[in-house]
């Protein structure tokens, strides 16, 4: 059943210059911030111990880091986590003092101010099984690009196959940013979350250019913007209800489930938006600034052996 049905296309097209300075944009300033803010490691690519702790009323984050400082914890990183009562105080990796230990100095300097804190909990990874979780997860993001790369070439037109690789990157590249931009941590959840989203674009790339082909093969008159602009009005109420009902789903996740999957849920938020965006604006109009036309998209016809043979009397 459909959401909707368009009577004319829409002209998408019209506003791709609009759309290609916007992009541009955006990617370089999330270049940018990458260069120089970089992403906000969590602890599982660091290492170190994490320590959550709750207090009764608001708590005053630089009274807490002026705390740690002075009892020789001056590289802790202190920060609000879901609410203003609790806190969440990062620690680099110590040589020889257990996790437990840590946390308890760190729990005994707090109280040493007469406020109750309570433990919430105490993680600790080792330096060496974050540098192994870093290597891991790059590796896992370069397979599935390298399948990816593999499929699209495979399943595609060239220049299709060039444009939904661009698209792919440039979502990429804005989630990261986003996260560079916001300090956001950068934790194996999100970075699930950035492979989903990868997924996500391509999975919303491959309809739109299967209409694209469909109808370059099936209209025979109008020029390629038009098709264009019709294969993605033809698309579009399968886009926005695919698109509303993931975002609804993860905006419940964003504001309902915690803090503990704050960033996974930032992650796919972003990413289903700049995803169904860069099926459109990224994609297809790489497809088009590359010349794309009817005889690029046309089957190719085999000719049988004998088949040009006169038939015997």
């Amino acid at each position: 059943m459909r959401f909707f049905k368009l009577k004319e296309s829409v002209n998408f097209m019209s506003m791709r210059i609009p759309a290609m300075l916007l992009s541009g944009l955006l990617i370089i300033g999330a270049l940018v911030s990458l260069g120089v803010n970089q992403l906000n490691w969590g602890l599982d690519f660091t290492g170190g111990t994490l320590i959550e702790v709750g207090y009764e009323k608001p708590a005053q984050l630089d009274q807490i880091r002026t705390q740690l400082e002075a009892a020789n914890f001056g590289d802790a990183i202190v920060q609000n986590f879901g609410s203003s009562e609790d806190v969440l105080i990062r620690l680099a990796p110590r040589d020889g003092v257990k996790a437990q230990e840590v946390g308890d100095q760190v729990l005994s300097t707090l109280r040493a101010s007469g406020e109750n804190v309570d433990m919430r909990r105490i993680e600790f990874v080792g330096p060496n099984v974050g540098e192994e979780l870093t290597e891991q997860g790059g590796l896992a993001m370069l397979v599935a690009l390298i399948c990816i790369l593999i499929y699209v070439a495979m399943r595609f037109e060239w220049r299709f196959a060039l444009g939904s690789v661009i698209a792919l990157a440039h979502d990429v590249i804005l989630t990261l940013g986003l996260f560079s931009i916001l300090q956001i941590e950068f934790d194996l959840t999100v970075l699930a979350a950035v492979l989903a989203v990868i997924g996500y674009s391509l999975n919303d790339t491959i309809v739109v250019s299967d209409r694209i082909r469909e109808n370059f093969r099936k209209m025979r008159k109008g020029e390629p913007v038009e098709i264009i602009n019709t294969s993605l009005t033809q698309t579009l109420n399968r886009t926005i209800i695919t698109s509303l009902t993931t975002i609804l789903v993860l905006m419940a996740l964003f504001y309902k489930g915690g803090a503990l999957i704050h960033g996974f849920a930032t992650a796919l938020l972003f990413g289903v938006v700049i995803g169904t965006y860069s099926s459109i604006y990224v994609a297809s109009l790489v497809a088009l600034l590359l010349g794309i036309s009817r005889e690029d998209l046309m089957p190719t016809v085999v000719e049988k052996e004998g088949a040009d043979l006169d038939p015997l009397p």
